[in-house]
């Protein structure tokens, strides 16, 4: 049973990039390439350390969530973002701030935690975008990650920081995601019907 969670968790991992892709390639969302190519070093990252640890389901999620993130980047080399800024520095230095912590501990779990700290810090300008344009984000990419990190989760054998913390942040961002996107599409749509009511009554 656990296998066919892993499998299913791994699938869902790649399968939630494909709408992202599909309204990349529509023009309907244009990613920054160096966010997404940093999010491809940092899952990278956590899949070597999960590896060296032995912690084979992690290692599924983040391995096949490097593979969906660098699909994006291919995808959206022609119309994607390519600006460079201070802050996709900051991440990849942060990122090899993860390895050299590895290195000296010689502790997977310590690249992990990195990495998650990082990943965080990346993801906060996407936290701030659904929040204040809830329609211009891909509510189906994010509900399909959740779900595949659930069932990473369930897949999990050993209660170990290095198995359960990518997975678990995994769920817990995608989950905030999901909230805020339908929270506040469901308050835009409640202020549209509002603001209709209005006129008609005019």
């Amino acid at each position: 049973m656990k296998t066919a969670f892993l499998i299913i968790g791994g699938f869902l991992s790649i399968a939630a990039v494909a709408p992202y892709i599909r309204d990349v390639i529509a023009r309907k969302t244009k990613p920054r390439i160096v966010s997404w190519f940093n999010w491809s070093l940092l899952t990278g990252i956590a899949t070597a350390a999960a590896i060296a640890d032995k912690q084979y389901p992690s290692a599924v999620l983040t391995a096949t969530g490097a593979l969906a993130t660098m699909l994006v980047v291919i995808f959206g080399l022609r119309c994607g973002d390519r600006k460079f800024e201070v802050f996709d520095v900051l991440c990849q230095l942060g990122a090899l701030t993860g390895l050299i912590l590895w290195v000296i501990f010689k502790q997977p779990w310590v690249a992990i935690t990195a990495t998650v700290v990082i990943d965080f810090i990346a993801t906060l300008p996407t936290l701030k975008h659904a929040w204040q344009k809830p329609h211009e984000e891909t509510l189906s990419a994010f509900t399909l990650s959740m779900i595949g990190g659930i069932f990473t989760l369930l897949a999990t054998t050993q209660a170990r920081i290095s198995g359960l913390l990518f997975p678990v942040y995994i769920v817990f961002i995608n989950a905030t995601l999901v909230a805020i996107l339908k929270g506040r599409r469901a308050n835009r749509g409640r202020r549209a019907s509002g603001n209709n009511s209005q006129s008609s009554a005019r």
